[in-house]
């Protein structure tokens, strides 16, 4: 487990390992879910949707919705 230390902008640094396992580079969009005693941080990369796609079997309609969202 990673640890790290929040800096005084309120600013984190994803540890290299993580942030090049989960394609966290500048300019990704994550998404931070709140749970009861915990947050979960959900990086959204082009490989995640990917790796995701189909689940719903709506056969990649979702995915080109949020791939056109994303454009705008």
């Amino acid at each position: 487990m990673d640890t790290i230390i929040v800096t005084t902008s309120k600013t984190l640094e994803i540890p290299p390992k993580l942030a090049k396992q989960y394609g966290i580079r500048k300019g990704v969009e994550i998404h931070f879910v709140e749970e009861r005693d915990h947050i979960k941080i959900y990086p959204t990369t082009k490989e995640v949707i990917d790796r995701n796609a189909g689940f719903l079997g709506t056969k990649g309609k979702l995915l080109k919705a949020l791939l056109a969202e994303k454009k705008l």
